[in-house]
């Protein structure tokens, strides 16, 4: 059983059954129903493919010739033919008029353009000659049509009141219809176009070559038609495979989100550097809207896990930032009375003129101070401002004593620098108890000049003891001569080394009179550190002496 398609311009069914009252009837079993022709339904055809493949303008698509009346008005004169009597196996004639305007060249009716697909261009297909056609099929007089299919002849429809090549040249112009749509089906592939658009398309001319409502290569256009398909097919396994991997990529980048949003949730509070970590967290959320808006879609059950993931690293993080501020406003506050008690202990001390004692407690404050906790950065600021203006005070007035104290000594400063330069001239010390008499006699004077000023006594005394050092170093040195037991171990050390020698000259002579040159050499290398030992002692014996 055959089934007819309806007509590329959505005809009523009443409209499709009108046919003239004049027209013969041709009908045949084995072949497929014939196409209606009221007119031209180009148009509508091409529209129908525009919506599946994005909004585009069909090609040399007719349309009505200037002062000629409007395809509508054609069609509104067959369903006025009350004569007319349904026949579902002959098609109907158009009127010259819409024939005309069949062959005249036409341009697309225009389609609301879609603002997500760009509009493609319209490729170039040239039309198929009448003369190459003709061998695919035959044209009665009457104007109906039958398409030659190899050993199918299937009546396409009729075409009244017009000429053979007009009639033929009506269903050769569907033939070559086809082939633009799928000129632009390949076009469309290559630029892309989504993979569903595309098998609507395809779809629809497939329908149309099993139709075969037209005139051309039928063969030829099936082929075509089957590589079509394969190229789809081939186009959806390269889409799905571009799905993904980008699905692949959207997954790695979520992952690395999650990731490092949960190292943040694991890091210890005491570890953690928060104003950095808050700053970047705050980055990741931002960085996975924009991957969630961006990126091609997860399935449902990875997105919601990894949502689910993320969301819980992001509540502990703020529940251990919570936590952690919390617990550091808690020990702001206690060591903030911990410091309170400091200040006011060395607030009381401030007023005290017990210079040495006050000193030795202030030492005893900062030490607690240190071992205190610490409070928030601007109030341990502000604390310690206030402990150390309490110390400031006591200092100040020790400092102001201090120097009524060193103007006071300053003239002791200069009777003990008088000293010191007496007794550069006693150096160095020669006559050692003349020296030791006369070191007794500046210390005397250095005791009764009395204090100097506290920046200057190390420097006073460390001159003094110099002088001291220097007597004490003389004596050591004359005593190391006059030792009678340092003389006589160096007179016996001496007599040794004489001892040593004379055995090292008898060697080295007899070495010499036997020629052997290893020897002399090794004896005479002995012999001469053993006066050179010589020597040192000789120069020691007679510093003794």
């Amino acid at each position: 059983m055959t089934h007819q398609p309806q007509s590329d311009d959505q005809q009523t069914p009443d409209a499709e059954q009108a046919t003239p009252a004049a027209a013969p009837q041709q009908t045949s079993p084995a072949q497929d129903a014939p196409e209606q022709v009221v007119q031209d339904q180009t148009p509508a055809a091409q529209a129908d493919l525009a919506d599946a493949l994005g909004s585009i303008e069909s090609v040399e698509a007719p349309a009505p010739a200037q002062g000629e009346e409007p395809a509508d008005a054609a069609e509104t004169d067959a369903e006025k033919t009350p004569e007319a009597a349904p026949s579902p196996a002959v098609p109907a004639a158009p009127s010259p008029a819409a024939l005309k305007r069949s062959a005249a060249p036409r341009s697309a009716a225009p389609r609301p353009a879609t603002a997500a697909v760009p509009v493609a261009p319209a490729p170039s297909v040239e039309p198929t000659p009448l003369g190459e056609a003709a061998a695919f099929a035959r044209v009665s007089e009457d104007g109906h049509v039958t398409l030659l299919d190899g050993a199918d002849e299937v009546a396409v429809g009729q075409v009244p009141d017009a000429t053979e090549q007009d009639a033929l040249a009506y269903f050769v112009r569907k033939y070559d219809d086809v082939r633009a749509q799928m000129a632009l089906f390949e076009q469309r592939i290559a630029a892309g176009a989504p993979s569903s658009e595309l098998g609507k398309a395809l779809g629809q001319m497939t329908a149309a070559v099993t139709e075969r409502h037209m005139v051309g290569d039928m063969p030829a256009l099936r082929t075509r038609l089957a590589a079509l398909e394969t190229l789809l097919g081939d186009y959806r396994a390269a889409e799905a495979e571009r799905r993904q991997a980008a699905q692949a990529e959207q997954l790695a980048t979520r992952e690395a989100i999650v990731t490092e949003a949960e190292k943040f949730a694991a890091t210890p509070a005491e570890r953690m550097p928060w104003k950095q970590a808050s700053a970047r967290m705050t980055e990741l959320f931002d960085e996975w809207k924009t991957a969630q808006k961006a990126g091609p879609r997860l399935s449902k059950s990875v997105e919601d896990g990894l949502w689910k993931r993320f969301r819980g690293a992001r509540t502990q993080f703020d529940k251990t930032r919570r936590a952690h501020f919390s617990q550091l406003d808690a020990r702001s506050a206690e060591a903030k009375q911990v410091k309170e008690r400091l200040i006011a202990r060395a607030e009381e001390l401030s007023s005290s003129t017990d210079w040495g004692v006050t000193a030795g407690k202030y030492r005893d404050l900062m030490d607690e101070w240190k071992r205190a906790p610490r409070a928030s950065r601007k109030e341990d600021d502000a604390l310690w401002a206030r402990f150390r203006a309490a110390q400031d005070v006591f200092f100040a007035a020790r400092k102001a004593e201090n120097a009524a104290v060193d103007r006071e000594f300053g003239e002791n400063l200069k009777v003990k620098e008088q000293i010191l330069a007496d007794g550069q001239k006693l150096l160095p010390f020669t006559d050692l108890k003349a020296g030791r008499k006369a070191l007794n006699e500046l210390r005397g004077r250095w005791e009764d000049a009395g204090k100097v000023p506290r920046g200057d006594i190390r420097r006073m005394e460390d001159g003094f003891r110099k002088l001291e050092d220097a007597l004490k170093q003389a004596e050591n040195e004359h005593w190391r001569r006059t030792d009678p037991e340092t003389k006589a171990r160096t007179n016996s050390a001496l007599t040794q080394l004489e001892e040593t020698i004379a055995g090292l000259e008898a060697d080295l002579a007899e070495a010499q009179a036997a020629g052997d040159q290893k020897r002399i050499a090794t004896a005479q290398e002995a012999l001469d550190a053993r006066l050179q030992w010589k020597q040192a002692l000789e120069a020691s014996a007679s510093e003794l002496r």
